[in-house]
């Protein structure tokens, strides 16, 4: 049976909780700060769980 390898670009921005959570980062605050408001800026800081449609093609990515 051939080996699984885990998605390389999936585990750059994926992160597994304890309890199996996924978590990804928001999109859109790499560049152009300057341009949007703090309240958007503000908006797009942290951490989120993963969609639920997603889960499951990210667990496969991910070799979960």
């Amino acid at each position: 049976m051939p080996k699984n390898k885990t998605h390389s670009g999936a585990k750059k921005r994926f992160r597994v909780t304890g309890s199996g959570k996924i978590l990804r980062e928001k999109a859109g605050k790499r560049h152009n700060l300057e341009k949007k408001p703090s309240k958007v800026t503000r908006r797009l800081t942290g951490t989120v769980e993963l969609a639920k449609a997603d889960v499951k093609s990210a667990k496969k990515m991910l070799g979960l």
